[in-house]
C-alpha cells in the first residue's frame, strides 16, 4: 500500500491518521465522560492524566491531517452517491473538524484558567479546582455531545455502505485492498 492516496484508496498516512484518531476519540469520549461523573480529586486527576495527553495527540493528528491534505496528497475521487449523501458526509467530515478543534481549545482554555495541569500532573490532586467554574467547560460539554453524534452517524453512514449498499466505500479507508 502506498504512503499517499491513489484514485480509489486512501494512501497509508491517511487511513493509519483515520483509525488512531478514531481509537483515541473513543478513548477521549469515554474518559472525559467518566472524569465528569467523578466527585474524588485524586480518581479524577488520575483520568485526567489520560485524557489531556490523548486530547492533544488528537489535536496534533488533525492539525497533520489538515497539512496533509493540503500539502502533501490528494483525497480519492467521491464515490458515486445522491447529492444530499455526498452534501452529508462533507458536511460531517467539517463538522469533526470543527468539534476537534473547539474541543481542544476549550479544554486548553480550562486548563489555562483552571490552573489545574500542573495539579493534575504533579501536585496534590485533591486540591482539583471545579471546572464548572469556568466558562470553556460549557463549550468543551457541548463538544463532547456533538463529537459523539458526529460519530456515530459517522460509523452509521460506513457501516450502511459497508453492509447494505456493498460499494466498498468503507474498504477505501483500511490498509489493504
Amino acid at each position: 500500500m502506498a504512503l499517499k492516496s491513489t484514485t480509489d484508496h486512501y494512501g497509508t498516512v491517511a487511513v493509519t491518521i483515520h483509525w488512531l484518531s478514531a481509537l483515541l476519540i473513543v478513548v477521549l469520549i469515554g474518559s472525559g465522560f467518566r472524569a465528569a461523573g467523578i466527585e474524588d480529586s485524586a480518581a479524577k486527576a488520575g483520568i485526567l492524566r489520560l485524557h489531556l495527553p490523548l486530547g492533544i495527540a488528537i489535536l496534533l493528528l488533525t492539525l497533520g491531517r489538515v497539512g496533509w491534505w493540503w500539502f502533501a496528497d490528494k483525497k480519492p475521487a467521491s464515490m458515486p452517491m445522491p447529492t444530499w449523501q455526498d452534501r452529508s458526509s462533507r458536511t460531517v467530515h467539517f463538522l469533526f473538524y470543527v468539534v476537534i478543534l473547539g474541543m481542544a481549545a476549550s479544554g486548553i482554555g480550562m486548563m489555562v484558567l483552571s490552573g489545574a495541569g500542573p495539579i493534575i500532573f504533579g501536585g496534590e490532586a485533591s486540591a482539583l479546582p471545579d471546572f464548572w467554574d469556568y466558562l470553556p467547560r460549557i463549550p468543551h460539554g457541548i463538544g463532547a455531545r456533538l463529537i459523539l453524534v458526529l460519530f456515530v452517524i459517522h460509523v452509521g453512514a460506513a457501516l450502511y455502505h459497508h453492509w447494505l449498499k456493498k460499494d466498498d466505500l468503507l474498504v477505501r479507508m483500511w490498509f489493504a485492498k
